[in-house]
């Protein structure tokens, strides 16, 4: 048995992730006293490249070693 998360808008019940169930699989629904916001799913896909605009294409290739170059820089030899 498997435990997958999701909410009841009132209508249906909307799985908050994937669920490999098959069709006309039986599945068991627990209540929980606790509530989601079901808005949250269409906040963080608003927010989805929002920080695009300060992208800089020519800094791209400095990023590949970057975190080496400062680990270096701040403690010596890596």
């Amino acid at each position: 048995m498997q435990a997958f998360q999701g909410y009841y808008d009132g209508e249906i019940i909307k799985p908050l992730e994937r669920i490999p169930a098959k069709p006309n699989q039986r599945v068991i629904i627990t209540i929980v006293d606790d509530y989601v916001d079901p808005d949250r799913e269409a906040r963080v896909k608003s927010m989805l490249g929002v920080l695009s605009k300060y992208a800089n294409p020519a800094l791209a290739s400095q990023e590949k070693g970057a975190w080496e170059s400062a680990a270096v820089e701040k403690h010596g030899s890596v």
